[in-house]
């Protein structure tokens, strides 16, 4: 019941979440026409303003775009005048879904390790230099990594190449850029949730039963001392797959995060308020995923 509740939870959700941005999109300075090479006169303008409906009332506006979802249309983008929204999201999803699983991964697989390592070596040199490399990869910013990974391994060295996709090699450069702050983030929470669980009554009953100290980490505390990871893990999800403008425009990848920064700055509304919709959608359902991955590591999680 639980969960059945949490689906039928999403719609009402997501319709409050479009019709807030719907909103806002509009109420902020300026139109879609404003930063036309040539003003338009105002004939023009009316015209352009009828031909998309927005000089109908707000409500009716909504209605009308709403109405477009349900038959997954999500209306024309009023900057790429020849593209609906839907195109230009079905173009560049899935460019930067492969960009940001793979930054996924790499912030898990370095990540929990690092910060695995640290909580089992705690107060030592190796829990210093660790928790050193985490808080330094979160405290420098992919606007600062991207380009000294440029410069250093792709136009010093010339060992990575740089720009575009056009190989598996073109990918490293831009994965390690995005998921390196994660990576130190899911380092911290690992080296956290270890701890905590190390201090448990459980770990100490199950030492004293003779596990021998590999069984007692990798069996019984780091199920436990995961956890906060899992509730971590589906934000730094929907992050990274609908968060990644400054990678993709830094190495030129042609995936949404570059649509969801121009449509903001050309104020393009449908294109706004569908990537709003579309990283909403992201953030729920892996929400509910993490959710469900609580209730098999954890025992104790009862959903009623």
């Amino acid at each position: 019941m639980y969960f059945i509740r949490r689906i039928l939870l999403l719609v009402p959700l997501l319709l409050v979440i479009s019709m807030i941005a719907f909103s806002l999109v509009r109420l902020a300075p300026g139109g879609p026409f404003d930063k036309e090479r040539a003003p338009a006169s105002p004939e023009i303008e009316r015209n352009l303003k009828a031909k998309y409906h927005l000089d109908e009332p707000l409500w009716k506006q909504y209605g009308r775009w709403l109405s477009g979802v349900v038959q997954g249309d999500f209306g024309p983008s009023l900057k790429y005048r020849n593209h609906t929204v839907t195109d230009i999201i079905v173009q560049g999803l899935p460019v930067t879904i492969t960009l940001g699983g793979l930054s996924f991964l790499f912030a898990l697989g370095i990540g929990i390790p690092l910060g695995f390592w640290t909580a089992v070596n705690k107060g030592g040199v190796e829990d210093v230099a660790g928790s050193f490399i985490a808080i330094l990869a979160v405290c420098v910013p992919a606007l600062v990594v991207g380009p000294l990974l440029v410069m250093g391994l792709a136009v010093n060295w010339k060992i990575f190449p740089v720009a575009l996709l056009l190989s598996p090699w073109h990918l490293i450069l831009p994965i390690v850029t995005l998921g390196l702050y994660f990576a130190g983030r899911v380092a911290r929470l690992t080296r956290e949730g270890m701890l905590d669980t190390l201090d448990a009554g459980f770990i100490t009953t199950a030492r004293a039963k003779g596990l021998s100290e590999t069984n007692v980490l990798l069996h019984h505390a780091f199920r436990i001392g995961i956890l906060p990871v899992v509730s971590y893990s589906g934000p730094m999800l929907a992050d990274l797959l609908t968060g990644s403008f400054v990678v993709e425009n830094l190495f030129r990848i042609p995936g949404i995060g570059v649509f969801m920064v121009n449509s903001s700055l050309n104020r393009d509304y449908t294109m706004v308020v569908g990537l709003v919709v579309l990283y909403a959608v992201l953030l729920l359902v892996l929400n509910l995923l993490v959710d469900l991955a609580y209730g098999f590591l954890d025992r104790r999680v009862k959903f009623e």
